[in-house]
């Protein structure tokens, strides 16, 4: 992998709200983990090789009071399927794809996530209404995080 890509990693890693990325090529693997804001970590190895182990978190971390997981919403969620940018519309002054209460059918485009300045639509998996939008224009989300609830 050549250095201008490896930078393209630590940029887009260091930018987002994701902690850690992990890519795997034929001449060898990278793992980039994020262990605070302001600090990027990164790991190599080839591919005939195993990753180390990520470190340890700090030990005032695990003491750290663990928080109540947060209650699923009723209804089918639609995740994101890749690391980018929500976009609710096609372009700043357009209108928004969906809105609460939006009637979708499968297949139907409801959001954009730009992955490195390639803008992707983001079809339902399921018909139904949206109930709830769980992004904000411009927001940073990660692989799997849920964008709608649709019933």
């Amino acid at each position: 992998m050549d250095l201008r890509k490896l930078k393209t990693l630590i940029d887009l890693v260091s930018e987002s709200n994701i902690s850690e990325l992990e890519i795997t090529e034929a001449d060898g693997k990278v793992r980039i983990v994020k262990s605070d804001p302001n600090a990027v970590v990164m790991t190599a190895a080839p591919v005939l090789q195993q990753a180390a182990p990520a470190p340890a978190a700090p030990a005032a971390a695990a003491a750290a009071p663990v928080a109540a997981a947060p209650v699923e919403p009723v209804g089918h969620t639609v995740k994101s399927p890749m690391v980018g940018t929500y976009y609710g519309a096609a372009s700043p002054g357009a209108k928004a794809f969906v809105e609460v209460g939006t009637v979708v059918k499968e297949g139907q485009a409801i959001c954009i996530i730009e992955a490195m300045k390639i803008m992707n639509e983001i079809e339902a998996d399921k018909s139904g209404t949206v109930t709830k939008i769980l992004c904000e224009n411009g927001q940073a989300v990660e692989f799997g995080q849920p964008l709608f609830i649709i019933e």
